[in-house]
């Protein structure tokens, strides 16, 4: 007889049950076990049975939430192998808690602030790392990278101090770095290089670049450039950081490419920055769910050793199953209120749980829900990492339970507001020193301030700390620049091909620096150190013809047979390949650029990036990370194409870029550039890769990156004038393109413009001439931005007592009448050199909003085409009484302005 109440399958069911008795058996088992034991038993036998056939390899889609436990019991922690001294490391751990709250307290009265709650809450996961797992440098010049999350930095500093690595006047001056000798704020290697690699605040950008540095390091294998497989990615964020759409962003990717050489370290102290990171929910459990549904190994480490009695008395799931209903704030209430509370709050709400309190003590239950968290124990982070670093076939996330502010006292553990506390009261350092049992005497208070700690350094702790990560390679984090001999620079002959112009051939210079990479990647000496990333937009930049010669980078290499085969320039991906095909992401483009752009401190491996991107989508969308890159001192070439607000025809607002060089100008890591013809593509990148990869000249910083603005408008290239000093002008940022020619006498006035623009200028040029006996001079402003660094150096010269004219005026000595500059940006790209001319100087741009149009058209709208140049220079030489005022009116009539 059929059960009504069971649920029948559709006879649309696609796949259809072969054999229904059998089904209807294991369907009456379950209804027996819910009927004779409760649901939650039925539930616990589904949910175990899942993850037999999961174990074994059965198709079936993941279980993506677990019970609110760990997933690794104490009774399997011991056959992770724990080798360590677990009382000399809880030593170790006490003077680093310490020494991170004196050193954030004594610079309080300064004003600087600080954050001690985060690193009270994650000690453990560090020092666990420190003493068993992460690899130093002194071994193969590349050990494992670790990313640390930005608030936790005083106790890495703390830890530091104790190694001997800083000294005490280093603590005193966290976060007051003028006088050179101070510590920053967060992870920033270009303030700290010695001992930062990877920054990462802003929160979100550490893990999208963990992910991609892992990936970047399986590249380098698999391309023979470096064997660097037995390194091992660690990232550490908090709960409330994965918010970040960057932090989850490439959590597939991961997945995806088996990066088994990857860990997240998740610490889940349940706090954001102003409150509980879910008040209603569970984060851990949602966490979860989010990295196994993109298949992801998960591991949980929530509860501490004290809890292993209750979860034995817990016979009838009672335990689990309210641990799974009660909501982050309620258990972060629970850190902070008295047994009493906990009684009626956790356990009154089912009898089963009644039944169990009753043979608890107070001190039992105060000790399980205020201390005992898994995050705080050395075995059982210890075994978490020993289960990430063995898993293989899938990057791991370990979700660590703490207490945001563990050991510092009532008045911090908890608290919706200790992100925001920047200090203890000598009372409250005296109860954290009872408490972890410090030998600091009352009298080391006397001098009006928390002392700072130290066991000394020929201590048991100190010994026990150095042996360790001698050990494991060196000291970590440490970032080295390992002696490498400068690149060779590539033959000119790739970089004088564009010097005798493209004739009457119209080349875009999108593609001349397409056409100029062609070249250099087939250099014997450095070709293959070119790491060409595009954000799926190849064909666009007219990059397809690199897909068969180089390949596209895939772990997989191809398993298919493209659709294109038969074609010169089909699709063809490799394991070896050179080229970062990336999908359609800024972000992970740019995580990849970072990773390739510092390679030469990671892994001692100078490798020569170069990003190619819609300009409008990469410093606009992913500005934080080109801050980023600077900050890690990286080195590379961002090449925005499709470049300007009205050379990319049709597209629209939102892909006309007409602001990218200001964004960019904010940058002081990145050199921007506005190259209008192929040759001077050609001297920029030549001068870059000898400033960052080969010798750079005395007081040239070689940590920077350059941004070339190219454009999709085919226009006939010119050959390269023979004009004195044209390279260094280039480089500078201007220098005089064509000189005008006109009758002795005549009114006269200077042209500049970038990119596209001089083309107008150039026809302006013309039409001043011929039709208004006008001569004007056009020069190619190839760095506005350049230009103003240039200038303002020399400011602070003059103000030094010394003597430096900025080039600009030196180039501009003897050019007579007004300056006019253009741009396809807004008039504030120009603008940056201003106040440096001394001529008068007026600017045309395209401010405002992109529209869909033709060239010609949106030119004419913004007033930027030849026409309206010359209208604003008669406009300019009137104002000065050299032309008729009447002349201005004549022009807008007669071009229809």
């Amino acid at each position: 007889m059929t059960d009504p109440h069971r649920i029948q399958p559709s006879e649309l069911d696609q796949l259809p049950d072969r054999d229904p008795e059998e089904t209807a058996e294991w369907q009456a088992s379950l209804d027996a076990v819910a009927a004779a034991a409760g649901p939650h038993r039925a539930a616990y036998l589904m949910r175990r049975t899942l993850e037999r056939a999961e174990g074994a390899g059965v198709a079936l889609p993941k279980l993506l939430e677990t019970d609110y436990v760990n997933t690794i019991p104490t009774a399997a922690e011991g056959s992770h192998g724990f080798d360590g001294d677990e009382e000399m490391e809880a030593r170790i751990t006490a003077w680093n808690r310490w020494n991170a709250a004196a050193m954030v307290t004594r610079g309080s009265k300064y004003g600087v602030g600080g954050h001690i709650a985060t690193f009270a809450s994650a000690a453990w996961l560090y020092e666990t790392g420190f003493n068993h797992f992460f690899q130093g440098k002194e071994r193969d010049g590349s050990g494992d990278q670790l990313f640390i999350q930005g608030h936790a930095s005083p106790g890495i500093y703390a830890r530091a101090f104790l190694d001997g690595r800083l000294t005490e006047a280093h603590l005193d001056n966290f976060r007051q770095e003028s006088g050179g000798n101070g510590l920053p704020s967060y992870p920033h290697p270009r303030r700290l290089p010695w001992l930062w690699e990877f920054p990462t605040v802003s929160m979100g950008l550490g893990p999208l670049s963990a992910i991609y540095q892992a990936r970047f390091n399986r590249y380098l294998t698999n391309r023979g450039i470096k064997d660097v497989s037995a390194s091992h990615v660690w990232a550490f964020l908090g709960d409330g950081e994965m918010d970040e759409p960057e932090s989850t962003a490439a959590l597939a990717l991961a997945a995806r490419e088996g990066l088994d050489n990857l860990t997240f370290v998740i610490n889940c102290n349940l706090q954001r920055l102003d409150g509980p990171v879910r008040a209603n929910f569970k984060i851990v459990q949602e966490l979860e769910a989010q990295f196994r549904g993109a298949g992801w190994n998960v591991v949980k480490t929530l509860w501490g050793s004290a809890w292993d009695e209750l979860f034995a008395l817990d016979t009838t799931g009672a335990l689990v199953r309210r641990l799974r209903e009660v909501p982050d704030a309620q258990v972060q209430t629970y850190q902070t209120r008295d047994a009493a509370y906990i009684r009626e709050d956790f356990f009154g709400k089912d009898p089963a749980l009644v039944e169990m309190a009753k043979l608890l003590s107070d001190d039992k239950i105060i000790e399980c829900f205020h201390f005992s968290r898994g995050g705080h124990e050395s075995r059982k982070v210890f075994a978490a990492y020993k289960a990430a670093v063995s898993f293989k076939g899938a990057p791991t996330v370990i979700l660590a339970q703490t207490v945001k502010g563990h050991t510092l006292g009532k008045g911090f553990a908890s608290k919706n507001a200790n992100h925001q506390m920047k200090k203890l009261s000598d009372a409250e350092f005296k109860e954290m020193r009872d408490l972890l049992g410090l030998p600091i005497p009352d009298s080391a208070f006397d001098g009006g301030q928390v002392p700072y700690g130290h066991p000394g350094a020929d201590s048991p702790e100190v010994r026990y700390l150095q042996e360790r990560r001698a050990a494991l390679g060196g000291p970590a984090p440490a970032r080295r620049v390992h002696p490498v001999a400068p690149l060779p620079a590539p033959a000119d002959k790739a970089f004088a091909a564009f010097d005798k112009g493209s004739g009457s051939q119209a080349v875009a210079t999108t593609m001349a620096f397409v056409r100029l990479v062609k070249d250099l990647v087939r250099d014997k000496e450095t070709g293959k150190r070119w790491v060409p990333i595009v954000p799926d937009e190849a064909r666009t930049f007219g990059m397809e013809s690199l897909f068969p010669s180089l390949g596209i980078y895939s772990p997989k290499g191809q398993t298919y047979e493209p659709v294109d085969r038969d074609q010169l320039m089909y699709y063809k991906e490799a394991q070896n390949g050179q080229i970062l095909n990336e999908g359609i992401t800024e972000a992970g483009s740019m995580a990849d650029f970072i990773a390739a752009a510092t390679a030469y401190s990671t892994h001692g491996e100078a490798m020569i990036p170069f990003y190619i991107f819609y300009s409008m989508f990469g410093w606009q969308r992913t500005a934080d990370q080109m801050w980023q890159l600077g900050d890690q001192l990286g080195r590379g070439f961002l090449v925005g194409a499709t470049a300007g607000r009205t050379t990319l025809t049709g597209e629209g607002l939102q892909h006309a870029d007409g602001h990218s060089p200001v964004i960019a100008a904010t940058n002081p890591a990145a050199l921007t550039y506005d190259p209008a013809f192929a040759y001077e593509v050609a001297a920029i990148v030549k001068d870059g890769l000898r400033r960052m990869y080969g010798e750079a000249a005395p007081g040239e910083d070689p940590n920077v990156f350059y941004y070339l603005t190219v454009y999709n408008e085919p226009m006939p290239q010119p050959a390269k004038p023979d004009v004195p000093g044209i390279d260094e002008g280039i480089v500078k940022g201007l220098y005089r393109f064509r000189q005008g020619q006109g009758a002795e006498g005549a009114p006269r006035i200077q042209l500049l413009a970038s990119g596209t623009a001089i083309h107008w200028a150039l026809e302006a040029q013309r039409l001043l001439a011929e039709e208004w006996g006008v001569t004007a001079d056009v020069w190619s402003a190839t760095s506005w931005t350049e230009l103003r660094r240039d200038a303002l150096e020399a400011d602070a010269a003059l103000l030094r007592g010394e003597e430096r004219v900025p080039y600009v005026r030196q180039a501009l000595a003897d050019a007579q009448g007004p300056v006019l500059a253009v741009s396809d940006y807004m008039r504030q790209v120009p603008d940056q050199i201003a106040q440096w001319v001394e001529q008068d100087y007026t600017s045309l741009g395209a401010d405002g909003f992109g529209l869909s149009d033709t060239r010609e058209a949106a030119r004419r709208h913004f007033g930027v085409d030849a026409q309206s140049v010359v209208v604003a220079a008669l406009a300019q030489l009137a104002r000065r009484g050299e032309v008729a005022a009447s002349a201005v009116k004549d022009a807008r009539e007669r071009y229809g302005l």
